[in-house]
């Protein structure tokens, strides 16, 4: 899976959820309180699917969401990697096509916070 760019990023989110204390915790679970599953696709066609769970246990993992995710969000590998470096808008993205969002979509907005909190700590 090493040829998705969007799986470093992943790994950071799981490394910097399971960096922060029980307080952190549940602040991040309470402002966002929602299960994302992430479907990203490379430009071989492949896909990584990525689930960030800030609803029960502030944790992110490879593979679908253990129960039913609130938000499942489908997009390329370079479109993730655009939305948290900031270069792209979660709300741009999904109104040009590149983003698209099963499920409770004012959840999803929350998840361009989620990105750039954990590009912060870089």
């Amino acid at each position: 899976m090493s040829d998705f760019k969007s799986l470093a990023l992943f790994q950071q989110i799981t490394e910097g959820l399971k960096g922060m204390d029980e307080k952190e915790k549940k602040d991040i679970q309470k402002k966002t309180n929602g299960v994302f599953e992430m479907h990203i696709k490379n430009s071989g066609g492949k896909e990584l699917v990525y689930t960030i769970d800030l609803k029960k246990s502030a944790e992110a993992y490879e593979g679908k969401a253990k129960g039913k995710a609130d938000v499942t969000v489908n997009c390329s590998d370079d479109t993730f990697i655009d939305m948290a470096d900031g270069k792209l808008n979660g709300q741009k993205a999904f109104m040009s096509g590149k983003l698209k969002v099963k499920g409770n979509i004012m959840l999803a907005t929350k998840l361009d916070a989620v990105l750039k909190a954990q590009k912060a700590k870089l």
